[in-house]
């Protein structure tokens, strides 16, 4: 896949990896970048078409499919977060709320603008996950929504493999967004996730491992005591 000349809709655009994706997809020679967000009006960036994107709205889902239906790049990256553990009071609704924009609105793009992509050539999703796809702590309903979009990730890129649209997962830790602004962590510029997570799309990948924490963790996976269990000194 090849951002020059592309046509790319980016949801959660108005502010952190979104906005970086839109910055780095118009310097790469994009035709159009359609930039989503529930509000259009928090959209500043020159250059792009703001559109009213609430992911959790089926209306604006389908009223986006229509606007940007020359589209051949859908990135998934609206998500949302809230801390906290799965034995807190509040934390059934929390979950829900958290997968109704992370795994459902994911699911709804993916769905709904497959068939635009398959009309433009085959194309490419991009979808935003996390390191916390595979390991969870302080944000427990935000890691299981990761894990699910991970999941979901994995079974689009079959389903999708007949119609050539290329399906590319991100992982990352921290990055240096409002979303992550309470953490006291190691993070990674939005430019530096994005010049990566797009790198490894012209390449053809299938996945960007984007930090050395999520590498670390991916590595984990089958170690002998796995990095999702609990670590001992």
């Amino acid at each position: 896949m090849k951002i020059e000349n592309a046509t790319v809709l980016v949801t959660g655009a108005n502010r952190g990896l979104g906005l970086a994706f839109t910055h780095a997809l118009l310097a790469r020679g994009a035709r159009k970048v359609y930039a989503g967000a529930r509000d259009p009006a928090t959209i500043t960036q020159s250059g792009v078409q703001p559109l009213r994107l609430d992911v959790t709205n089926p209306d604006d889902v389908a009223a986006a499919v229509k606007l940007a239906s020359d589209v051949t790049l859908v990135i998934n990256n609206a998500g949302i977060a809230q801390a906290g553990g799965f034995l807190a009071p509040d934390s059934e609704d929390v979950a829900r709320r958290i997968f109704e924009t992370n795994f459902f609105g994911m699911l709804r793009m993916s769905k709904e603008f497959a068939p635009i992509l398959k009309a433009n050539g085959g194309g490419a999703l991009l979808n935003v996950l996390s390191v916390v796809s595979w390991v969870s702590g302080a944000m427990a309903a935000y890691s299981a929504s990761k894990s699910a979009a991970w999941s979901l990730t994995n079974a689009l890129r079959l389903e999708l493999a007949a119609q050539k649209t290329q399906v590319l997962a991100l992982h990352m830790g921290f990055v240096d967004t409002d979303l992550a602004r309470g953490f006291d962590a190691p993070k990674s510029s939005a430019e530096e996730i994005v010049k990566r997570a797009l790198d490894g799309l012209e390449s053809g990948l299938d996945e960007v491992l984007a930090d050395e924490r999520t590498l670390q963790v991916k590595r984990g996976l089958t170690a002998d005591r796995p990095s999702y269990l609990p670590q001992t000194s």
